[in-house]
């Protein structure tokens, strides 16, 4: 299998929920899209007329609930996830039309521009979106296919992945990293900045103030989460619970259970916000991204350990985004191709990872928390309610966090050689239930909850 190339910083996107496949990922092929078709010959751009954003699969399937359309008209108008206004899917829900230009020619948009194909199963990938440029007679004059593929990742049909730099670490799976540890004599940071470096072409230190910032977006999501209250959008009027959570761990400091609360508080409020539509980091997705943040928070605001400074916090990120380039490289992190195992599962793995590198553990701890917490959410649908990531998803992020710092207890307690799975094992069991799983529990919204919950 050929050796991962993924930099750190495509897993941790920033941009809007509440969904990485269907609302970062459609943004950006929308917006890519635009600005390839700008440079079309001027005697094709002079005919078009009109275009058409066809969405298959589970985007057709919830493209509604999770923010699809707005995400789509936004990229059309020229944003981008990364630069969006934090609150641009709350703006664009009052959008009625507008007009992009082509060639000096002004192309009117609408959400009638986007058009869901319920019909037509998609061959290549359940979330699959084509778009057009038409004519008058409706004709198409250009069009190209793209597929959201899980974590804000796009890829195009026909189109090469485009040529990495080489690396000077060569892994594959958990195995292969393991070994390149106890050969060099690295720690599994340093493997992993090492490559981002090479990657990237930037400084230790500018990846240094990436990922800074990166955990900065984490916390004001956060944060944000922890003081807003009241229903979130959509009609399923479910109201936001992280303050309420918060508050009650604010009054009993003597309560036994106060460092599982402040997870939970923290997850929630991360999710809330990803569910209203408002910047997060996807880790591994838009449905996880309230996981990590909830583990960063707590570990680095609510229960400072001394001798963890920035420098431990930064190392720690990297070995959680080691854990989610595995997954996707070797399974999936779409959960419209294997179900919520491989959003809040890998997140949850990801936190684990976390809290074993970040306390001073060695590769192998971090590994077997990474484990633990995956193993422990293999075959978890994905069954949002009326397709909104709200219903169940809020509360599994609560569930995940939580049970990574359980996974990574397990493993920081017990002894290394008596652990019998190891990651790569967890992560190929994932795949294969993936592949396995009925299509309506996979981001449908056709089964589970989704099919017996009536709001």
């Amino acid at each position: 299998m050929s050796p991962i190339s993924t930099s750190v910083f495509e897993l941790f996107k920033i941009g809007p929920g509440p969904s990485s496949s269907h609302t970062i990922g459609p943004m950006l092929a929308a917006h890519d899209f635009l600005e390839d078709a700008r440079s079309l010959p001027p005697d094709l751009l002079a005919r078009v007329a009109s275009l058409e954003v066809r969405l298959y699969g589970s985007l057709a399937a919830t493209g509604r609930g999770h923010g699809t359309v707005r995400a789509v008209l936004a990229g059309l108008l020229g944003h981008r996830p990364e630069t969006c206004p934090p609150d641009i899917l709350d703006a664009m829900s009052r959008f009625d039309s507008g007009a992009v230009s082509l060639d000096g020619r002004q192309i009117v948009i609408s959400e009638d521009t986007v058009v869901f194909d319920y019909l037509t199963v998609p061959d290549h990938h359940p979330n699959t979106i084509r778009l057009r440029l038409k004519d008058d007679s409706g004709a198409v004059l250009h069009e190209r296919e793209a597929y959201s593929v899980g974590g804000g990742f796009i890829e195009w049909q026909g189109q090469a992945p485009p040529e990495r730099p080489e690396v000077p670490h060569h892994y594959s799976n958990m195995t292969e990293l393991l070994e390149i540890i106890a050969k060099t004599g690295l720690s599994l940071p340093e493997v992993l900045m090492a490559n981002e470096m090479a990657l990237t072409g930037l400084s230790r230190q500018d990846i240094a103030g990436k990922l800074e910032h990166v955990m900065r977006v984490m916390e004001d999501a956060v944060e944000r989460g922890l003081e807003e209250e009241g229903p979130l959008p959509g009609p399923l009027g479910l109201h936001r619970k992280a303050k309420a959570l918060f508050e009650r761990y604010r009054q009993d400091p003597q309560m036994q259970d106060r460092p599982i609360l402040a997870l939970c508080a923290c997850a929630f409020a991360a999710s809330e916000e990803n569910a209203a539509g408002h910047t997060i980091v996807t880790a591994p997705t838009a449905g996880g991204s309230g996981v990590l943040p909830a583990v960063l928070y707590v570990t680095k605001n609510l229960r400072p350990t001394a001798g963890v400074f920035r420098k431990d916090l930064r190392e720690a990120l990297l070995a959680a985004a080691v854990v989610g380039m595995l997954a996707k490289h070797n399974a999936s992190v779409s959960g419209a191709e294997v179900g919520c195992q491989g959003e809040v599962g890998v997140a949850s793995a990801m936190a684990a990872a976390f809290l074993g590198q970040v306390y001073g553990n060695p590769a192998h701890v971090i590994e077997n928390a990474a484990e633990t917490a995956l193993e422990h959410h293999l075959g978890l649908t994905c069954d949002p309610v009326q397709g909104y990531v709200q219903i169940p998803c809020i509360e599994r992020n609560a569930m995940g966090a939580v049970k990574a710092f359980a996974a990574y207890q397990i493993a920081a307690a017990e002894v290394p050689g008596h652990h019998m799975v190891g990651l790569d094992q967890a992560i190929k069991a994932m795949a294969e239930t993936g592949r396995d799983m009925c299509a309506k529990y996979k981001e449908t919204a056709q089964g589970g909850l989704a099919a017996s919950v009536r709001c």
